[in-house]
This record gives C-alpha cells, structure tokens and sequence, in this order.
C-alpha cells in the first residue's frame, strides 16, 4: 500500500492523476499550499485514506463525497482556504481526531459536526463564526478547542458536556463575561480569554480546580479581585 502521495507546495492546480491511479491508494495524502479551487467527487474513493491536507489552498467548497473517508482516524486539515460552508456529511467521519477549518469565511459550523466522535482536537479559528452549534457538545472526546479570532458572545448550554477539554482558546472573541457553563469542567487545564470585553468574574472560578492557567489579558478585569488571587494561591498562572 503506498503509505505517503506529498505534493506539498506543488504549484499544483488540480489533483495530479497519480492520484486516482495509485492502488489501492495512499494513507496520506499531501495537498497543501497549491492553488486548488475544487476538489472533485471521486475524493470519496479513496477509502483508505486516513489523513487528508488540503490547507491552504483556494478551495471554495468541498464535495459531499468527502464524507464517504470513514477511514479517515488521523488529521483533515481544511484551513486558510475559501469555504463558506461545510459539507453536512463530514459528521459521518466518526473516527477522525483533528480538524482544522481555521481562517475560511464560514459564518457558521453545521451540526452535523457533532457527529464527529473520536475527535479530540477541532480548531476553528477567525472563522466569523457569532455563535457554537448545540451539538458541539456531543464531542465529549474533545481535548482542545480553538476559536480565536471570531465574534462569539456566549457559549452554547450543551458545552458543559465537553467534560474531556483540557484546553480552549476563546481569544479575540466579544464575551462581556466567562460563560457559566465552563465552571462543571473538570479537567480544564488552560483558558485563553485575552482581547474579549470582560469587566467582571464570577464567584465560581475558584471551583475550576484543574485550572493551570489564565490569560486575561486585555480586558477590562481587576488584577486584584479576589477569585484572581485565590486561583494565583493555588498555583494556577493568572496573567491580566
């Protein structure tokens, strides 16, 4: 089985006929920095596919084929090209660990990437994304989260199921406050919050016990509130 196709920084238009023509297929394969605009339907043939790097291109949608990878257990990395929306069928990739939609205008992430079970890294950042999907509390593998660089202003109710996030990146977004529902997370480890339009924290912060550090920089927080020096007592690096 041919292992690696890397066609990284190809000058590539389209998709070398190697491709397609490789028996019975490549478990890597290498797209990225070229100047694809489309990615063509028969992407779903290639089944024994387990990651997938199209970053980095000019690719201003993605087939629906591309959820018949149910093979794909490693990286699809879809970052810094021009899709406006996602495909609903990438919820069927059950078995994918990382996914990277970042820097794509996308406004939106569907639900149906609550089916994605078995991943445990999604970054989605400046993404214009203004709100989270419900269903992305389905993720309850999910080790980390990255979302800077978007406007949200809160975080969806079912995101105190993500009870497995060690890290998240909320930077550059418009909280006016630390949404509640990160306080039932038990293994939060890290928590980005710079460059939001944080004034006040809650009373509970102190009850996030896995917390090892916090970045509050660049809001309108008092470096000497209480719950601060509470967390700063325990050990956890409290930056304001």
């Amino acid at each position: 089985m041919t292992e690696v196709l890397n066609y990284w920084k190809a000058g590539l238009g389209s998709v070398p006929a190697e491709v397609w023509e490789t028996v019975p297929g490549p478990r890597t394969l290498i797209l990225a920095d070229n100047a694809l605009t489309a990615l063509p339907d028969r992407i779903g043939r290639l089944t024994s596919l387990r990651t997938l790097d199209l970053g980095h291109n000019a690719l201003t949608r993605l087939p629906a084929s591309l959820g018949d990878l149910t093979g794909l257990s490693g990286c699809l990395y879809l970052h810094d090209n021009r899709l406006a929306e996602l495909p609903a069928t990438l919820g069927r990739l059950a078995r994918l660990g990382y996914l990277n939609v970042g820097e794509n205008p996308l406004g939106r992430l569907p639900d149906a990437l609550g089916g994605l079970a078995g991943l445990y890294e999604l970054r989605a950042q400046h993404c214009a994304l203004t709100a989270l999907p419900p269903a992305l509390g389905r993720l309850t593998r999910l080790r980390e989260l990255w979302l800077r660089g978007n406007h949200l202003t809160a975080l969806p109710r079912t995101f105190a199921e993500l009870r497995e996030l060690r890290e998240l990146e909320l930077r550059g977004n418009a909280l006016a406050e630390l949404p509640e529902v990160l306080r039932g997370l038990p293994l939060l480890r890290r928590l980005d919050l710079r460059s939001n339009c944080i004034g006040t924290l809650p009373h509970w912060l102190p009850e996030c016990l896995s917390l090892e550090k916090l970045d509050l920089r660049w809001n309108a927080v008092d470096e000497a509130a209480p719950v601060l020096r509470a967390l700063r007592d325990r050990g956890c690096v409290v930056l304001v």
